[in-house]
């Protein structure tokens, strides 16, 4: 069994959602309540990550992330470092991967609010983020927990990208899927079903919730 592998794999996973929950809050915001020409076009490029192969965003975070790529030069020339092969590098292709798993279902959820209590917010004379912050947010709860669930989920089965960005350095860019991989290469199948079956009941776990709070309250 090995354990490094599920600790970097969740730490990898842990650190992309409280990203994406960042990150994704206001894109969804900005995409739910504005207007704006070529709006379709963005939607577009933020969900094209799960569109695409692993490998095709794998190739192409390489060639930024290298040290000849415009992010991995500035990242070598301010820290002296590179990005490739390192937890960064990875955490990094995973928010890119997992992007749209939380943009999507923010969006829905915030689209659903009822205008009303956010034209009642601005009459009282709260401010767009006061609104933001104490009306859409605690209201739309429900689909936030389902994204930062997916992105969790998403996350921690990653391969292709990660393996493409990190490599396979054990305690740094290893994780969970490619321990796999490399178990049934070597024909080590005790090790490979062990790490697979722990992922299991977590992922049953976490679509039990989801379906939980899509449902919402009964009556």
């Amino acid at each position: 069994m090995d354990y490094l592998a599920l600790y970097v794999t969740l730490k990898l996973a842990l650190v992309s959602t409280v990203v994406l929950m960042v990150l994704a809050a206001p894109i969804s915001y900005f995409l739910a309540y504005t207007r704006f020409p070529g709006k379709s076009f963005i939607e577009a490029l933020i969900y094209l990550p799960m569109a695409l192969p692993p490998t095709v965003i794998g190739f192409y975070l390489i060639i930024l992330m290298g040290p000849k790529g415009w992010i991995g030069s500035l990242w070598e020339k301010f820290t002296g470092g590179s990005l490739l092969f390192t937890f960064l590098g990875i955490a990094i292709a995973s928010v890119i991967y997992s992007i749209p798993f939380a943009v999507q279902p923010m969006k829905a959820a915030f689209a659903k609010i009822d205008r009303r209590l956010l034209e009642n917010a601005y009459i009282l004379g709260l401010s767009k983020r006061a609104t933001f912050l104490r009306v859409i947010i605690p209201n739309s709860f429900g689909g936030i927990a389902a994204a930062a669930i997916l992105v969790f989920l998403h996350s921690i089965g990653a391969f292709g990208v990660l393996l493409m960005v990190g490599g396979s350095i054990p305690g740094e860019t290893k994780v969970a899927s490619i321990a796999i991989y490399e178990a049934v290469e070597m024909m080590n199948y005790r090790t490979a079903g062990l790490i697979a079956l722990s992922f299991i009941p977590i992922s049953y776990a976490f679509l039990l919730l989801i379906n939980k709070l899509s449902d919402g309250p009964r009556a």
